[in-house]
């Protein structure tokens, strides 16, 4: 299967000084959550500092108290300074590609699609320093406060948009590159009959539609869309749009032009030879 392309990553500093000038306005507008606006927000001088501060804050609990996870994530921050580069990106794909997006402070604050992603960053930090029993209590949090259930060991890249959130689950060997859009419900699953390298390949700039399921050691090319609700148990070309159960091809080549995980269209063109998906 194709490796993965580099990564190219942006300055954070536009996006946090305007989540901060957002957050100012609704402090001021709403004065019952300033104090919250204040300790999530606008007491920090980085987005890593403000998202160790937040995350701990939601998946903190009595067994692993908000203070130490707080460090924990941190830790993850000042070790690999990539995370914050991708949870900026993270970020700004999703007021780009979600028309009920208007702030970058929605997200923050109360998406669970981008919150979820961002606590199985520093899960998958702790995976790859062999922290696996701490990884898998995140995981496990995650999914209970979120809904969202990614194994830390699964490779996701930047700039993914994951909508609404709810029922996602993408398992240990799965991949997801650049630029991936997906809609609630998703699996990105197993047979149920492989070890070892078992789950799906989501290569850059695929959607994914609502309750659509992945399963197997398999690839969804590049620029590909996956209908709302499809099973797909084969490998789907880039710039092919598969749907039903299972999934096969529908209409011709589709997206010469764009990237259908920016462009969030789930209808075909006129130019294709189906319905809507």
């Amino acid at each position: 299967m194709a490796e993965a392309k580099p990564r190219v990553f942006e300055a954070s500093g536009g996006v946090w000084s305007q989540l901060r000038v957002e957050a100012m306005q609704a402090a001021a507008e709403e004065p019952a959550l300033a104090s919250y606006l204040h300790a999530s927000i606008l007491h920090h001088d980085k987005i890593e500092d403000a998202l160790s501060y937040h995350l701990a804050q939601k998946l903190g609990h009595g067994d692993l108290p908000a203070l130490q996870l707080r460090e924990v994530a941190r830790e993850a921050y000042a070790s690999d300074p990539e995370l914050a580069q991708q949870a900026t990106r993270d970020m700004r794909v999703v007021r780009e590609r979600d028309p009920a997006c208007t702030t970058y402070l929605q997200p923050f604050l109360f998406f669970k699609g981008y919150g979820g992603l961002q606590a199985y960053r520093i899960a998958h930090w702790l995976w790859g320093q062999d922290r696996h029993i701490l990884a898998y209590h995140l995981q496990s949090r995650v999914s209970e406060l979120y809904s969202v259930d990614i194994h830390p060991a699964a490779r996701i890249g930047s700039g993914v948009f994951i909508d609404h959130a709810h029922g996602i689950v993408i398992g240990e060997t799965a991949v997801v590159e650049d630029d991936v859009s997906m809609l609630h419900s998703v699996t990105l699953g197993g047979t149920g009959k492989e070890r070892g390298d078992r789950h799906p390949k989501i290569r850059r700039g695929v959607m994914i539609g609502a309750g659509a399921k992945i399963l197997g050691n398999i690839e969804v090319g590049e620029h590909a869309r996956v209908a709302a609700g499809s099973v797909v148990l084969e490998d789907v070309g880039p710039r092919c749009t598969v749907a039903g159960v299972p999934a096969r091809p529908v209409g011709g080549p589709c997206c010469e032009d764009v990237m259908p995980s920016r462009e969030m269209n789930q209808v075909f063109d006129a130019l294709d030879d189906g319905g809507g998906i």
